[in-house]
């Protein structure tokens, strides 16, 4: 049985493939873009803007920071408590054409050692968890490959 993708946060990304894409939002006033989205007032003191459009963020950024979370967070984080903890990496990405700053998990397989400040990464699809009815699909960041 094939089982549905669910976005675990509805709205605040694109759910195919080739055109995956984090949505942010524009303000329609002074041309601020913000992710997580904005949908009642702008984050940017010099405006009184208070309407949005929806924009597609750019995939390709460069590391901003990173580290590992080595200890199983609290709820509402999902896992399992019978099964070992498996650290995982967080990268904040430096989005290239908006110069916004956004977090993400690491590509399953991406550790600290894989990254450098200032490395280039794209942001892609992931997969969270999932349930007995679900995929639950979300964002990863990945190194982008040298390519000689």
């Amino acid at each position: 049985m094939t089982k549905d993708h669910k976005p675990v946060v509805p709205g605040w990304f694109t759910t195919s493939g080739e055109d995956f894409s984090l949505l942010g939002t524009r303000c329609t006033a002074c041309g601020t873009v913000f992710f997580p989205r904005r949908e009642t007032f702008c984050g940017n003191p010099a405006c009184a803007g208070a309407e949005f459009a929806e924009v597609p963020l750019s995939r390709r950024g460069t590391v901003w920071s990173y580290t590992n979370a080595g200890y199983r967070p609290p709820a509402p984080f999902v896992s399992d408590p019978d099964v070992e903890w498996q650290p995982f990496t967080i990268v904040a990405v430096r989005l290239a054409a908006e110069g916004l700053i956004v977090l993400g998990q690491g590509a399953p397989g991406v550790g600290v050692d894989d990254l450098t400040v200032g490395a280039e990464v794209e942001i892609v699809p992931g997969v969270l968890y999932e349930s007995d009815e679900h995929v639950h699909t979300t964002w990863n960041v990945r190194p982008v490959e040298v390519r000689a």
